[in-house]
């Protein structure tokens, strides 16, 4: 069986390559006909894709799947829209292959520029979310690459169904179906093949737990764009509006929890935590929040906030927990993001504009909010379409990877008959 799962990838690895090919010059109007196609086959496919997702989520909670990975599963009516408008949204991205930048002439004669192309492969290891197979091919179209997604076993059916309208896009528009496929093996060693096939993948992005991610990170053999956990911060900075910090506290917590961008620890300064945490614990308490808190906060909240551990502050808890902690002022804040947190999305909510800019330059994460919730750190919301993935490391991509985040830039150079001398 071993054997035959190496063959199987192995095949699907030159099948990826011979693809890539085909796409990386494919025209914008060729690339745009096939996600229109998969748009429409989407559109058409509600009920089966819908059903196909009840499927695997009476399945999940058969297996005692957590509330955190059921709410990444789940496909709403209200997901499946967001899903077709983030496809919309792709189509209407201007298109960056082919693009040519810093173009000038040397001494020589010659003209030098770059020239933005594609990745090449794609290799996507993710787990639930059966949104992701779309945001994850229609970006990779876009960028002129091909993409191998392997999706987790939970998902199998929703992914199954979404694969089956990309497959019929992409026949209908003419372009190599191996552009994008989906494992159709749940064995994991399925994985261990995908992320150390050099010859045939440029870039690996796991999306999913920790444990996923630290395994790829380890394993691979091949570029991985990752981030291991989100360990988000808001800090209600002193000079705060009150009527900004209660809101965008309680959206950076409560909106969704299962989710990278949800807030896990509340920093609140003590010159106005007497007046905001009882304020906002109340709202918290609402929503049946569990509150883990330092000495301070649990001194102003009273016994009922539960005494937070070293371990709190360094965790994701992906659920209606939160750690709290009152800090002296900007300066703790700041360290305490920087040592504890997983340089993901962290905010400030403050009037000061001068602390602002220091929150900014000072805290060392890929995406840094002022006065807005870390909800927004999305690749939807940042106008990128979609994303297929949030980067937190510092080498190509950082943040939620769009487009641009698939390409590369090689240089080119223009000459007419010049010789070097």
């Amino acid at each position: 069986m071993q054997d035959s799962i190496e063959q199987y990838m192995q095949t699907v690895g030159q099948q990826a390559r011979q693809a890539s090919r085909v796409l990386s010059s494919a025209s914008t109007h060729i690339k745009n006909n096939a996600l229109s196609a998969i748009y429409t086959a989407l559109e058409n496919s509600e009920t089966q894709i819908l059903a196909a997702n009840q499927v695997d989520m009476t399945k999940g909670r058969h297996n005692n799947l957590d509330s955190a990975l059921l709410d990444r599963l789940e496909l709403t009516p209200a997901r499946f829209q967001g899903m077709l408008q983030g496809l919309k949204d792709v189509i209407s991205l201007i298109d960056p292959i082919g693009e040519i930048t810093d173009l000038a002439y040397r001494p020589s004669g010659i003209q030098l520029g770059k020239m933005r192309v594609p990745l090449g492969v794609v290799g996507m290891i993710y787990e639930s979310r059966p949104n992701v197979t779309l945001e994850a091919a229609a970006l990779a179209l876009k960028s002129g690459n091909a993409i191998i997604l392997r999706g987790g076993s939970e998902a199998l059916e929703s992914n199954k169904a979404i694969a089956e309208a990309i497959q019929h896009g992409l026949k209908t528009a003419g372009l190599p179906e191996a552009s994008v496929q989906v494992i159709a093996t749940a064995d994991r060693a399925a994985v261990g093949h995908l992320i150390t096939m050099a010859e045939y993948v440029d870039v690996i992005v796991p999306r999913g737990g920790k444990g996923l991610i630290e395994r790829i990170s380890n394993e691979a053999r091949i570029p991985v764009i990752k981030h291991l956990d989100g360990n988000c911060h808001v800090f209600v900075e002193a000079q705060a509006d009150l009527q900004k910090a209660l809101p965008i506290a309680l959206n950076a917590k409560t909106h969704r929890y299962g989710v990278c961008n949800a807030m896990e620890t509340l920093l609140v300064d003590e010159k106005i935590a007497e007046i905001f945490l009882p304020r906002i614990a109340e709202l918290y308490a609402e929503k049946q929040v569990e509150l883990r808190g330092c000495l301070q906060t649990r001194r102003i909240l009273g016994s009922s906030v539960i005494a937070a551990s070293e371990e709190d502050w360094y965790t994701e808890y992906l659920g209606p927990i939160l750690a709290v902690k009152v800090v002296s002022g900007m300066a703790e804040a700041i360290e305490h993001i920087n040592k504890y947190g997983s340089h993901h999305t962290d905010a400030i909510i403050t009037e000061n504009f001068s602390l602002a800019r220091q929150f900014l330059a000072q805290v060392d994460s890929s995406s840094v909010m002022v006065n807005a919730s870390t909800r927004f750190a999305d690749g939807f919301e940042y106008g990128l379409g979609a994303e297929i993935g949030i980067s937190t490391d510092k080498i190509h991509a950082r943040g939620p990877v769009g487009l641009e985040g698939l390409t590369s830039q090689k240089w080119i150079v223009l000459g007419d008959g010049q010789i070097r001398q």
